[in-house]
C-alpha cells in the first residue's frame, strides 16, 4: 500500500464511546467518512443528528467532496448516520459483503420474513481484498471477522480503521461473543492486521477511557504489537481464545444492541413511520440467551 499520509480527524462520541473519522486526501479535497454516529437517546426514543450534522460542518469549513461513506460493520451499540449522511452528500455507503450473513441472522432474530437480505441497502458490498481510493490515496479492504461475521479493516494510505477488533494497547481487543462472533476468527483477524508494516496507523472505533484518562483513538502496528494488553499477555491463538471467551462472559450486551441492529442492518435506516406518522423499534425478548446480567 502506499505509504502516503491521508489526513485524518477523529470525532469522539461521548455517549457511546464511539470515533467517527473522516479521512482526506489534502490535494485533491476529497474524503471517506468513516463509521458515522446517529444520535440516539433510549430512554426517551429520541432521536438526533448532532455528530453527523458536526462532521458535516467540518466538510464544509474545509472545503472537502465527500467520496465514500464507509462502515466497518453493523455496529452494536449506536446507529449509523450513513443514510442521513447519504442524502446530505449524495455520497455512496459501502460495508463489507459479509453483511448479508448478518442480515440473515438477525432477520430471524426479528421475525422479519420480507427484509432484504441481499445488502442492496448499501450502494457498495466490498470483498476482502477489493481495492479503492480516497482521493490520490490507494485503499484496500481486510476481512476482519471476529467481533462480527461482517466486520472489515480499512486501509486507507498509512491508515488502518480496525473500529472494534483492536482497541487502545491499554485497552486490549474486541469481545466475540454477538451471534455470529468467533475468538478464533478475531484472532486470526488480529494477526493479519499486526502483519501491516508497523509504521502503519491503527485508528480504533471505541475509546473507553480507562481509570479516566482523556479518550484516545491513534496507535501504531508497532504500538500495538509491543504494548498491547491482550496480544503481549497471550501469545498463541489457544490462550487467547480461552482468555477471550472467559472474559465475554462475565460481560453484558451492550445497551443498544437489540435497538441498532435492526438499524444497522438497513443501511442505517430508521424504521418507517407507521399509520400515526410514529416509528417503532422492535425488540425481541429473550433472543440473546445466556447474555450476563448488567446489574447497574
Amino acid at each position: 500500500m502506499n505509504t502516503a499520509k491521508p489526513l485524518v480527524k477523529g470525532f469522539f462520541d461521548e455517549r457511546t464511546f464511539s470515533i467517527q473519522y473522516v479521512v482526506t486526501d489534502p490535494q485533491t479535497k476529497t474524503c471517506a467518512i468513516v463509521d458515522p454516529v446517529l444520535d440516539f437517546d433510549e430512554k426517551s426514543g429520541a432521536t438526533a443528528t448532532r455528530n453527523a450534522d458536526a462532521i458535516l460542518g467540518y466538510i464544509e469549513e474545509q472545503g472537502l467532496k465527500v467520496e465514500w461513506i464507509l462502515d466497518t460493520h453493523p455496529h452494536a451499540d449506536h446507529f449509523s448516520a450513513a443514510q442521513y449522511l447519504k442524502d446530505k452528500t449524495g455520497a455512496p455507503t459501502a460495508i463489507g459483503e459479509k453483511v448479508v450473513e448478518v442480515q440473515k441472522l438477525w432477520k430471524g432474530i426479528y421475525n422479519w420474513p420480507d427484509f432484504p437480505a441481499d445488502g442492496s441497502q448499501w450502494d457498495k458490498l466490498f470483498a476482502e481484498g477489493e481495492t479503492f481510493t480516497v482521493g490520490n490515496f490507494p485503499a484496500k479492504v481486510l476481512l476482519s471477522p471476529g467481533h462480527t461475521l461482517a466486520s472489515v479493516t480499512y486501509v486507507i494510505g498509512d491508515a488502518a480503521f480496525v473500529h472494534d477488533t483492536l482497541f487502545m494497547p491499554d485497552s486490549g481487543t474486541a469481545r466475540a461473543d454477538f451471534p455470529g462472533g468467533s475468538a478464533s476468527q478475531l484472532y486470526k483477524s488480529i494477526v493479519e492486521i499486526l502483519s501491516l508494516p508497523d509504521e502503519t496507523r491503527i485508528f480504533t472505533g471505541h475509546d473507553y477511557q480507562p481509570d479516566g484518562r482523556e479518550p484516545l483513538w491513534e496507535s501504531t502496528v508497532a504500538e500495538q504489537k509491543a504494548k498491547n494488553t491482550h496480544i503481549t499477555n497471550h501469545k498463541t491463538e489457544v490462550d487467547f481464545v480461552r482468555v477471550r471467551e472467559a472474559r465475554d462472559k462475565t460481560l453484558a450486551m451492550p445497551k443498544l444492541i437489540l435497538h441498532a441492529l435492526q438499524v444497522n442492518m438497513n443501511g442505517g435506516r430508521l424504521p418507517e413511520p407507521e399509520a400515526n406518522g410514529r416509528r417503532y423499534l422492535k425488540l425481541p425478548l429473550d433472543a440473546l440467551e445466556g447474555a450476563a446480567w448488567d446489574d447497574q
